[in-house]
């Protein structure tokens, strides 16, 4: 989601006259947008963004302005005013479109602007965006979130659920097809409660059925999926639709019942590892994946083993392990019994360690089998290989040619690391 927020900034600074720099030294503009996520994210912006104040000395009519979730919190708008006077716009998770009114009036008052919206007034379409990828493209079906997981800061920084109209949805992959796009991934905090607030009566699995009818497109994924709203309806609807993927990202961030109460997840291990077994019943060979984080407050020996537990029940194909750690404005910042440090340090090297195996001996299980798989560009890790994804979104790197990119391939997996496949290409008859 944040990348495709940065694609709709790089649009429209496209659509004012910008154009991309090659090195941020010579920029006449650098927009940081941010997360705040994680601790760790924020204290990268702020190193970045003393290295910029040395840059805008060199260059005073550079224009620094920073944007996203992190911008989205009280106490850091307080804190660019105090530090980073030089900082020329800070601008909110809301109010991306605002951006280029923002930068003419930087240029013409000469003074900081700090313009931060408490919530989206209406989801703003038709705007400019500057696609980073030439196969794949990311389409925001819903912004915000209602569900207030206790470690999270997303609803306070995204706002309240809002679904964009499935007219709206449906043209703006029309144009992505005809563009020449071959797949595209819907982006939600929580797909599955998309609709909720609109008239016209259309869930997620309705909004499923009406773009796996679009004329040509090829793929379909979908992200992030709450467990609990995951209903009977959706998986038989997708376990028919012949574009839509054998991925599911589910998160569960934790195996034990009770710190998914202390984290209001609003569902038991028992209803998660039921759903698992409805969804691979449906949908034979699917590929699912997960978040887990680990010392969340309150976690005892006995819950971080229910966790390792489910890792072990579920198999996930990955998984994206976070250590908690706190976030300010969230009620398990005030939440008693933190986890100290060199325990969660511990238990986060176990679980990489565990699904680091379990992830290998599935990519194992993989070799032999012949794979459709979409050529998607040159390797990130070998210039000289093509990298692909298979329907169940795993990386296949082989030998093959430029014209390749952006078609549809037979692939024989035959080999594998923990990371992706290795395959080679099925000559055609």
């Amino acid at each position: 989601m944040n990348e495709h927020d940065s694609e709709l900034i790089a649009g429209m600074l496209e659509n004012k006259g910008y154009i991309s720099a090659e090195d941020q030294n010579d920029a006449d503009i650098i927009v940081l947008n941010t997360c705040c996520v994680r601790e760790t994210a924020e204290n990268k912006v702020f190193g970045l963004l003393g290295r910029l104040g040395r840059l805008k000395k060199q260059k005073p009519h550079l224009i620094i302005a920073m944007g996203g979730c992190m911008s989205q919190q009280e106490h850091i708008g307080i804190r660019i005013k105090q530090r980073f006077k030089y900082v020329d716009i800070l601008f909110g998770t809301h109010n991306i479109h605002v951006l280029p009114e923002l930068i003419d009036q930087v240029e013409n008052q000469k003074k900081q602007i700090i313009d931060i919206w408490s919530e989206q007034k209406d989801i703003q379409e038709g705007l400019s965006v500057k696609r980073f990828q030439s196969v794949r493209a990311w389409v925001s079906i819903m912004f915000g979130c209602n569900n207030f997981c206790t470690y999270c800061i997303v609803p306070y920084v995204r706002g309240r659920e809002k679904s964009r109209r499935p007219e709206d949805i449906i043209g703006e992959i029309e144009e992505l097809v005809s563009q020449g796009y071959q797949e595209v991934t819907l982006l939600g905090q929580n797909v599955n409660s998309y609709g909720k607030e609109l008239t016209s009566g259309i869930d997620f699995a309705d909004l499923m059925v009406m773009i796996n009818d679009i004329k040509d497109l090829n793929r379909v994924r979908y992200m992030t999926s709450h467990p609990k709203d995951f209903s009977d309806k959706l998986i038989k609807t997708i376990s028919h639709l012949p574009k839509v993927c054998e991925h599911i990202h589910l998160p569960v961030q934790a195996g034990s019942n009770n710190i998914l109460k202390r984290m209001n997840r609003g569902y038991t291990r028992e209803y998660y590892l039921e759903l698992v077994e409805k969804i691979r019943i449906a949908i034979p060979g699917v590929s699912l994946t997960t978040d887990v984080m680990v010392g969340f407050p309150g976690e005892a020996d006995a819950d971080f083993a229910d966790t390792v537990d489910l890792i072990k029940n579920v198999e996930f194909d990955s998984a994206f392990t976070f250590i908690y750690n706190k976030r300010q404005g969230t009620p398990a910042a005030g939440m008693e019994e933190q986890v100290p440090d060199e325990i969660k340090v511990a238990r986060i090297e176990e679980l990489i360690n565990l699904q680091n195996k379990i992830s290998l001996r599935k990519n194992k299980l993989e070799i032999g089998k012949t794979l459709t798989c979409l050529v998607e560009g040159p390797s990130k890790t070998n210039i000289n290989l093509l990298s692909a994804r298979t329907r169940t979104n795993k990386i296949v790197v082989f030998r093959g040619k430029q014209d390749m990119v952006g078609k549809p391939f037979q692939l024989r997996i035959t080999g594998c690391s923990l990371t992706h496949l290795e395959g080679e290409v099925i000559p055609a008859e």
